[in-house]
């Protein structure tokens, strides 16, 4: 063990107490929040007024501009007309008054103007036009008198009732026309004289046409006035459907060197750039955010995972991505903003989520991306107090997401830099579609900056991923995929020995690989994991190959000559040596364990019934592997398809059916010699093994085609 496994060893035995579990996080804080710290700390800028500003300022918050909202609002409400309202009542008023008018000088008429038949029977004198004046003003108001004419009055007891009444209809028609149309105060001359033209067609005598018109000109009134409440109305609805005025954030508010006017330095003032009063939310409201994410996260490692080794591993490893991603992250900031440019899409923030997918898990690979593209929301505000960089932080996390799927992909954790330049065009993709949805216009070689920038980022996470692998499998002893295809390699040094000197070992090891592997992709282990161990499995067996039936090429079995207890000792030491010989290669603890694990304490059941027959005192205890039972569910696995490839391939004619009873047996006697007690295997973890293993060896295994022998053949070739 080196030195780097020592150390964090030591660490995670400190982790252990629940004590030094919160300390980290805490550490973990209070390192985000020293670098978050200048992001949100309020700016005070040195302005004055009608001066140049020394700097372009922008907003940190958006706040409304009051002043310019009440001059928007003063504005819009001068700019709504007055409103007036039409008085219909008017025009009925007046109708009916004209009506009333003309009906009185009829009734005056057939008061003072008796029947020719009866003349000569009336003792009173006829009335005279005047005494006929003076009844019919009787018959109206005061008020409507003082506005006719006296020759009007002559004139309506002067006609007949004929010519009344048609002078009535034709003056009553002509005043209904003209009010029922908007009369204002300036328009009622012109709409007098429109009542007189229209009158001017009667066909009645001259003076009674002169006291229609004049009636009808009195009739002629305004009829349209200002409606105070409309009118406050109709500004009300305008002032309120004017939007406030506001300063956005982000928005340039001085540009450097502009003059400082009185509008600027109000818009100053109100964005809080002039205020000398210290505030503390922003420092509150950064210490609750993250307190927030890392509460998240410890509930989750505390709860979540309940391998306690695993789960000190995963903390240790994912405190240490997140302090590398934040420091670099808090680097490229710092260059962008010296170099006033968008040097921060060059951030590869992929470079966390593979580190984290390919060393843990998928869960922990977004969860990670997710916090790092919310912290850079802050981190790339270009110092910028307030602001929250929403782009940078979808391109962080879009980014990193998209490089998890990428690394699902079958072989693409052995392909990291192929999923690196894979993820340089989506990402150049993604920052392109960033920049067209805001609308934004740059130049050519703007453009290839960000297309640079996007690929940059893409490689570069490739790159660091392939460059700190190493120290984090040194460090934690983590087998990786990538380390599992390199042990997978046929001209490894072992693989070829157990090649050379063991090659029915060999083609078992290959067998039983394939075996393992499609059984535990099947229960969502890792597959590679059961196959390179499979095929280091029988590492141990190249010590003595000839001992193991596999290697008998047509050889007399020496253990024919050997005494019981010594054929137990050499078979059973081939999983001792296994680990011994992996152990000085330096191979992970994983694979080691496969190979002393894999027959866990199972009986040499051959030759315990042959000692058994020698001598009856023999201990079955004698004749079991050492162990340690399977710990992992690969090993679990791997030690169930090694029965039963070999017990398969012993069978003369193997058939589904008996394929079938052969693992069901197999299965069933290690869940009885109870040699699945120290691993988390379930019962239907192990009917999908079963499913699993005959599919695959009904596939070996299957029924060949009965060929006629060459003689036979070739006679019926003639026939």
């Amino acid at each position: 063990m080196n030195r780097i496994q020592k150390f964090f060893t030591q660490i995670k035995g400190l982790l252990v107490h629940r004590f030094f579990q919160v300390l980290l996080f805490i550490i973990l804080g209070l390192f985000a929040y020293g670098l978050m710290f200048s992001n949100v700390k309020p700016e005070r800028v040195q302005v004055e007024l009608f001066k140049p500003a020394e700097q372009t300022i922008r907003s940190t918050k958006t706040v409304e501009d009051t002043y310019k909202t009440e001059q928007e609002k003063e504005e819009i409400s001068k700019q709504v007309a007055d409103v007036y309202s039409l008085k219909k009542e008017y025009a009925k008023n007046k109708v009916d008054l004209i009506s009333s008018i003309f009906d009185s000088a009829i009734e005056v008429n057939k008061e003072t103007d008796p029947d020719e038949d009866h003349k000569e029977d009336k003792k009173e004198p006829v009335k005279t036009d005047a005494q006929k004046v003076s009844i019919l003003k009787e018959k109206l108001t005061d008020e409507v008198n003082k506005n006719i004419e006296e020759s009007v009055f002559l004139a309506l007891v002067q006609a007949d009732e004929d010519e009344l009444k048609i002078a009535k209809d034709s003056t009553i028609t002509a005043v209904n026309n003209v009010m029922s149309s908007r009369i204002a105060a300036s328009d009622v001359e012109n709409a007098k004289k429109k009542v007189v033209e229209e009158l001017g067609y009667m066909s009645i005598s001259g003076d009674m046409k002169k006291a229609s018109t004049s009636l009808a000109r009195t009739a002629i009134i305004q009829n349209v006035f200002f409606d105070k409440d409309k009118t406050e109305e109709q500004r009300r609805k305008a002032v309120e459907s004017v939007e406030p005025i506001r300063i956005l954030q982000g928005q340039i508010i001085v540009e450097e060197n502009q003059l400082v006017d009185r509008d600027v330095y109000r818009q100053l003032e109100l964005a809080g750039f002039l205020n000398t009063e210290s505030t503390i939310y922003p420092y509150i409201g950064l210490l609750l955010f993250i307190f927030l994410t890392f509460a998240a996260f410890y509930y989750y490692f505390y709860y979540s995972i309940s391998k306690k080794d695993n789960k000190y591993n995963q903390l240790l490893i994912f405190s240490l991505v997140f302090i590398l991603s934040m420091a670099t992250m808090k680097t490229v900031s710092i260059l962008a903003d010296l170099k006033n440019s968008n040097l921060e899409y060059i951030f590869p923030g992929a470079m966390a989520a593979m580190l984290i997918k390919i060393l843990l898990n998928d869960k922990l690979a977004v969860a990670m991306i997710i916090l790092l593209g919310s912290y850079g929301t802050i981190i790339f505000n270009g110092d910028t107090p307030g602001n929250l960089d929403f782009s940078m932080g979808l391109y962080i996390i879009f980014g990193g997401l998209t490089a998890i799927i990428i690394l699902s992909r079958p072989n693409f954790k052995s392909k990291v830099l192929v999923a690196g330049l894979l993820l340089a065009l989506i990402n150049m993709a993604f920052v392109f579609s960033l920049i067209f949805i805001m609308d934004s216009h740059y130049t050519r070689m703007e453009y290839l900056y960000y297309a640079a920038a996007a690929i940059g980022s893409g490689v570069g996470s490739a790159v660091l991923t392939m460059g700190l692998l190493p120290f984090f499998e040194a460090g934690f002893g983590i087998l990786s995929s990538i380390k599992l295809i390199e042990l997978a390699n046929p001209n490894h040094p072992l693989l070829r020995r157990i090649l050379i000197e063991a090659p029915g070992t060999y083609h078992h090891s290959v067998m039983v690989a394939n075996l393992a592997e499609s059984a535990c992709e099947a229960i969502g282990s890792n597959g590679l994991l059961a196959r390179v161990g499979s095929y280091y499995h029988d590492i141990g067996k190249t010590k003595r190959p000839h001992f193991f039936i596999e290697n008998q090429m047509n050889e007399e079995n020496p253990h024919d000559r050997l005494q019981p207890e010594t054929s137990r000792d050499i078979i059973i030491a081939h999983a001792v040596d296994g680990g011994e010989m992996l152990r000085s290669h330096k191979f992970p603890k994983e694979i080691v364990d496969i190979a002393e694990q894999h027959h866990g304490t199972t009986l040499l059941k051959f030759f315990y019934h042959k000692a058994k027959k020698q001598d009856e005192s023999t201990l079955e205890a004698a004749y079991r592997y050492p162990g340690p039972r399977a710990i992992m569910k690969e090993v679990a696995v791997i030690g169930i398809a090694d029965s039963v490839e070999a017990a398969v391939r012993s069978m003369k004619h193997p058939t589904p059916e008996k394929i079938e009873e052969l693992v069901s047996f197999i299965i069933q006697d290690r869940i009885s010699d109870g040699q699945f007690d120290e691993c988390d295997i379930t019962m239907r973890e192990l009917s999908i093994v079963k499913h699993s293993l005959c599919e695959s060896l009904n596939g070996i295994f299957h029924s060949r085609i009965e060929y006629p022998e060459p003689d036979k053949l070739g006679q019926k070739v003639k026939e």
